[in-house]
C-alpha cells in the first residue's frame, strides 16, 4: 500500500483481488455511516451532543462520529451508541429503529456483518 493511502487509525480488509489491489475501511469511517444512520431517526435529536437537525456540512463529517463507538473483529462489528432523544416519543420504539437503521447501513455500505448496536440514552430533549 503506498504511503499516500497509509492511516494513523485502524483499517479492516473487506475485499482484496491479488490482480488489482485491496479495499480497506477505517473504523472512523464505520462509526460515520452508524452515526448518520442513526441521525435519520426520527426522534433522534443528538448523537454525543451533536444537534443533529443541523446541516452535515455546518457539523463536518468526522463530528457525526462523536458519541459513536465501533469494536470490528475481523468480518464484524459491534456499535455502541449514545443518543439524546426528543420528549414525548417512545424510547422502546426510537431505539428499535435506530438498531435496524443502523444495522442495514453498516453491513450494506462495508460488507461487515453487525453482531449488536448497543443504545444508551443520555438525555431527553424538552422544546421550548
Amino acid at each position: 500500500m503506498t504511503k499516500e493511502f497509509e492511516d494513523r487509525g485502524a483499517n479492516y480488509t473487506v475485499s482484496e483481488n491479488n490482480n488489482i489491489g485491496e479495499v480497506k475501511i477505517s473504523d472512523e469511517v464505520v462509526a460515520i455511516v452508524a452515526g448518520l444512520a442513526a441521525t435519520e431517526v426520527e426522534g433522534v435529536v443528538s448523537l454525543g451532543g451533536n444537534i443533529v437537525n443541523e446541516s452535515v456540512a455546518r457539523l463536518g463529517i468526522k463530528n457525526l462520529s462523536k458519541g459513536v463507538k465501533v469494536y470490528v473483529n475481523e468480518q464484524t462489528v459491534s456499535v455502541n451508541l449514545n443518543v439524546n432523544i426528543k420528549y414525548g416519543t417512545s424510547i422502546p420504539a426510537v431505539s428499535e429503529n435506530i438498531q435496524d437503521k443502523v444495522k442495514t447501513a453498516v453491513e450494506t455500505m462495508t460488507g461487515l456483518d453487525v453482531t449488536e448496536v448497543n443504545i444508551k440514552i443520555s438525555g431527553i430533549n424538552i422544546e421550548g
